[in-house]
């Protein structure tokens, strides 16, 4: 029986638990906002605050005690220790967000750390989230990347949001506070988030170098705490935008990177090759494309960036890094129903309305194995698992989510759950 056969009949009565995730007082803005009156010639970011930033931590509830739905038994998930995907695990029941990530089959685990949630002051750390966090996905069985974003404004020179601190040391610091409290428990660091965007690295200058000089510092953190952790270069976003003050074009910023010598600080090169709505192993030099729009840069085609990155590093002379896949997805708002039925505003981002359920569903396993194939890509981490559970239907984020706002499957979880590794 063929997959998509297999998905066909069992997909209709897939359901996972229902609960009630945890909501802050006040709703939280994730990322840009998305204006109803975008400029045409706009290009919207997929990675909306790098993953969806996460409110505040809070403490975790209990789990739910209501009955479960019956669910349509499904094949147990096939093991793919390589693959790996973005969580969200403050907010909602930790146990049970994992216990989704593991009807996956996936071995790696990604959460984003917002550093200024952690670090209140000097002296003055708030580690219990987190703790309980590390904790679960140790019980879990995952390998853990924790990728750390967002220095306390305590450390800046601007109150802006979304940026490094003014002294880059305070970063080393910090992450060898971090790497000493999750010694042996955490199994990679990404160090920052999409540096050559303005939004991630405000009150600072965009600058490949002074983000090599921000890695320096937060590598040699965490190589004096845990000489066993993986440290990842933060990805750069792909963006289609050159003007160095929006935007510098990805690949002439890991040019920069590698100019200013990251090779020696890192043990993988981060990457965001997120296709748009342009199937994974297209090219934009390709004479004809599925998608009507985001179809004429490379940075618009996950195959592209996965080649490009790849031949930006052979020509650097490096051939021993992999990169690592640390953000990757297709959004759609097919489906995505639940009790809230807030319509998502896509000015800005339309090719959203051209990427059908199914489609993302094929388009992330055809990703996945697109990554396979080229022993130079290492770990993939989808973005992401639950991020519609907590931000409901209306969000961007939840576009891409592989689950619904109520907790159920979308076609894309049974797929990747059902996918068969080639390596």
């Amino acid at each position: 029986m063929t997959l998509v056969a297999l998905l066909s009949m069992l997909f209709a009565g897939c359901r996972e638990p229902m609960y009630s995730p945890a909501s802050p007082a006040t709703p939280p803005t994730v990322g840009a906002p998305i204006s109803a009156d975008a400029s045409p010639g706009s290009i919207y970011l997929p990675a909306i605050e790098g993953g969806g930033s996460p409110p505040t931590p809070t403490a975790v509830p209990s789990p739910p005690s209501h009955p479960s739905p019956s669910p349509t038994p499904l094949p147990p998930p096939v093991p793919k220790p390589g693959y790996g995907v973005q969580v969200h695990l403050f907010a909602g029941n930790v146990a049970e967000t994992l216990e989704w990530a593991r009807g996956l089959g996936v071995g790696w685990v990604k959460q984003q750390v917002t550093w200024h949630t952690i670090e209140h002051g000097p002296g003055d750390l708030e580690w219990e989230p987190l703790d309980r966090a590390v904790e679960a996905c140790n019980g879990f069985g995952f390998q853990l990347l924790l990728s750390v974003v967002h220095a306390p404004d305590w450390t800046r020179s601007s109150e802006l949001e979304s940026g490094p601190p003014a002294d880059y040391a305070e970063f080393g610091r910090f992450m060898e506070q971090l790497a000493t409290r999750y010694r042996g428990r955490v199994a990679a660091y990404e160090l920052w988030n999409e540096p050559n965007l303005a939004r991630e690295w405000q009150g600072d200058t965009l600058d490949p170098a002074r983000f090599v000089a921000l890695v320096a510092e937060g590598a040699q953190g965490v190589r004096a705490a845990d000489s066993g952790a993986l440290v990842i270069s933060g990805a750069p976003a792909v963006t289609g935008i050159n003007d160095g003050v929006v935007a510098i074009d990805d690949r002439a910023f890991l040019r920069g990177m590698y100019e200013a010598g990251i090779a020696q600080w890192v043990d993988g090169i981060g990457a965001h090759p997120y296709g748009f709505a342009n199937p994974p192993d297209e090219s934009w030099q390709d004479p004809t494309h599925v998608a009507s729009g985001h179809n004429d840069h490379p940075s618009f085609f996950f195959r592209d960036t996965l080649e490009d990155y790849h031949a930006i590093m052979v020509a650097a002379g490096d051939a021993d890094h992999r990169i690592w896949v640390t953000e990757f997805g297709w959004p759609s708002i097919e489906g995505l129903g639940g009790s809230d039925k807030t319509p998502v505003n896509t000015s800005g981002w339309e090719y959203v309305r051209e990427v059908s359920e199914a489609q993302q569903a094929d388009y992330v396993v055809r990703a996945f194995r697109l990554g396979e194939e080229r022993l130079w890509v290492g770990p993939m981490f989808l973005w992401n698992l639950n991020l519609a559970t907590i931000w409901g239907a209306g969000d961007p984020v939840s576009a891409y989510s592989l689950l619904r706002p109520d907790g159920s499957y979308r076609p894309a979880y049974v797929a990747l759950r059902l996918a068969e590794p080639l390596r």
